[in-house]
């Protein structure tokens, strides 16, 4: 669940990669990137998930295109896009959208039936 709050319009920077494999200095790059991002102007937040098979979802929020864009030419970043492409993932897309509009809904849950 996010932690922050969405303007009324933004942009998103999706990431999804497939891992090549369980390489330590991954995370460390991985937790680099996630606090350089952070201190980017116009950087809004972000949320990512990574399933037990490697594959992931990576979404970054940023006020307008060109933070978007200057986070992607960041040096410390472009390092750990080649780093990717040379040695942590076996394929990756990035895609980028204008989101003009946007809702979060919360909705209550029964509690699961318990197993028998």
């Amino acid at each position: 669940m996010k932690t922050f709050d969405l303007p009324p319009s933004y942009v998103v920077v999706a990431f999804l990669s497939q891992r090549a494999g369980d390489d330590p200095e991954y995370g460390v790059m991985a937790q680099r990137m996630l606090t350089l991002a952070a201190e980017q102007p116009g950087f809004i937040g972000v949320e990512s998930v990574r399933d037990a098979q490697g594959l992931g979802i990576t979404l970054s929020y940023w006020t307008d295109r060109k933070a978007a864009a200057d986070w992607g030419r960041q040096p410390e970043h472009r390092e750990a896009q080649r780093l990717g492409r040379e040695r942590w993932y076996l394929w990756y897309r990035t895609r980028v959208w204008d989101v003009v509009a946007g809702r979060d809904t919360v909705t209550p849950h029964e509690p699961l039936p318990a197993q028998e």
